[in-house]
């Protein structure tokens, strides 16, 4: 693929009023609403934005189609929406857009992948007149600024069943649905964006399967940008060979090494320790990633308001990994005989692959024996959630909220028959975090919210559910004539509004 690259003549060959990116999976929904990917909701939200955005490098929420949010009482919230709000069509933002928009995702019947977490939240949501809507809520909530990141969509336009001609949305935001098909997107500037607007007017988004298509496109010039979908370990050489700028950023996205708690071996402590100490992962960092990662201590990354760095550390120490695997009763037999077994799943990417092997191969330093078996994602992923592994590898999806550490630590969020979509999937429990995470959820004054999530994070560090594995860096290469994107730690696509294209 390299020599490919080498070789390949430098010309653009995208037209200068558009942004052409390149993305591995196809757009399966541009409505907010029906959501299922994290490519479904960066696509979605620049069409369709919510009150706030939290494309922020702290992860906090800030205002967006809101011009303010108040506190009415412990029950409730009220937004005024912004007077300048229009949708692409010309028409205003209503009170009742908003309240539509999230009545739909709650009804009885409804599709949304949101629907149980806003019947959690919210009794109902109503219009008080034309710009002034209104939140009632099941109990308090300290998550609410975040939980409005929802995007919002023009009633109007709407057909009978609620859903949009085409699946393309009508939104506020800086861009306008032109076209969702299987292996591409289009959107265009929206004319009356109350925003910034973007500095090209078109943006067209390819699905391209292939890790080295997409190089060969960036660098041959069919395409103009790719985000955090290029392997990181041939970066270097690829901007080196072909000239193409890469631009980096931290991530909020965590990787980790998932154990099943609920496994007779890996519910012991000292052994998903001894796991956790076997493990050279700034090795692992340097090697595959090029050093474009940060080594992780818990969910949050170090950059997040809520994040707890003076918690329980578990550096490179296979001595100590050994003497723990003793003392949990598992011994280094004679010969070379291994003290356990273990099956690892992976999906079947080949560098997730590869990453996954080497884990393998330190862990059987300290005596683990590890099978990795890859599979195609939708099989990986289906066993996952029905508790069917071992050990496997995967990455969150970005943590704004530190309600997350309930979402993926709460034993109350434990996949069953009833929510399979639950995300504690590692099968954790443990009484204290159930409480610290579902008072966090309820106290509103920051600073107290900080004191729960910091004993929750230190209880996690010690009790290693999963292994935080490391931060990697949002990676983004772009032909050279690209400029001015900007990286967000959520790897949202706001970015894209101040791109412009130079003369090489």
């Amino acid at each position: 693929m390299l020599a490919l690259v080498a070789c390949h003549p430098r010309a653009r060959r995208t037209p200068d009023d558009t942004l052409v990116m390149v993305i591995e999976d196809p757009i399966s929904s541009l409505d907010p609403r029906y959501t299922l990917s994290n490519a479904d909701t960066k696509f979605s939200r620049l069409i369709a934005p919510g009150l706030v955005v939290v494309d922020t490098d702290d992860m906090s929420a800030k205002l967006e189609l809101a011009e303010s949010i108040t506190q009415v009482d412990t029950l409730t919230w009220d937004a005024v929406i912004r007077a300048d709000a229009r949708f692409s069509d010309g028409e205003p933002v209503t009170a009742a857009d908003v309240a539509w928009t999230y009545t739909t995702m709650t009804k009885d019947g409804s599709e949304s992948t949101y629907a149980k977490s806003f019947r959690e939240r919210f009794t109902s949501v109503e219009a008080i007149d034309a710009r002034r809507v209104r939140f009632h809520l099941v109990a308090p909530l300290a998550t609410f600024m975040t939980d409005v990141d929802m995007g919002i969509v023009a009633a109007h336009a709407a057909g009978k069943d609620g859903r949009f001609p085409r699946g393309i949305p009508i939104g506020a935001g800086p861009y306008r649905g032109v076209a969702r098909e299987t292996r591409r997107v289009v959107l265009a500037e929206n004319a009356h964006y109350h925003g910034e607007h973007p500095r090209l007017p078109r943006l067209v988004a390819k699905v391209v399967r292939d890790a080295s298509a997409r190089i060969v496109m960036l660098v041959g010039g069919s395409a103009d940008l790719a985000q955090n979908s290029v392997r990181l370990d041939l970066v270097d050489d690829v901007a080196a060979e072909a000239r193409v700028h890469v631009a980096t950023g931290p991530s909020s996205l965590l990787s980790y090494l998932m154990m099943n708690n609920e496994d007779p071996v890996l519910k012991d402590v000292r052994v998903r320790q001894a796991i956790a100490l076997a493990l050279d992962r700034e090795g692992i960092i340097a090697a595959k990633f090029s050093g474009r990662a940060v080594l992780a201590t818990g969910l949050l990354a170090p950059r997040h308001w809520a994040y707890n760095g003076e918690v329980t550390r578990w550096p490179h120490d296979p001595e100590r990994a050994m003497r723990l695997l003793d003392d949990a009763g598992l011994p280094d037999p004679p010969g070379a005989a291994p003290r356990l077994h273990l099956v690892y799943k992976t999906s079947a990417d080949q560098f997730r692959v590869s990453v996954a092997r080497v884990i393998a191969a330190q862990l059987g330093e300290v005596g683990i024996d590890v099978e990795v078996r890859a599979f195609e994602f939708g099989t990986f992923f289906a066993d996952i959630k029905k508790g069917q592994f071992q050990l496997a590898s995967m990455q969150t999806s970005d943590i704004g909220e530190p309600d997350f550490l309930r979402s993926y630590f709460s034993s109350t969020r434990i996949p069953t028959a009833d929510d399979p979509n639950a995300t504690n999937r590692w099968r954790y429990r443990n009484a204290r975090v159930d409480q610290l995470t579902e008072d966090g959820r309820r106290v509103i004054d920051p600073e107290a919210r900080r004191v729960l999530y910091d004993e929750a994070q230190r209880i996690l560090a010690d009790e290693v559910p999963v292994v935080p594995l490391w931060h990697e860096d949002n990676v983004v290469l772009t032909n050279r004539e690209v400029t001015g994107f900007r990286i967000f730690p959520n790897a949202r696509l706001g970015g894209v509004v101040g791109v412009e294209k130079v003369s090489d």
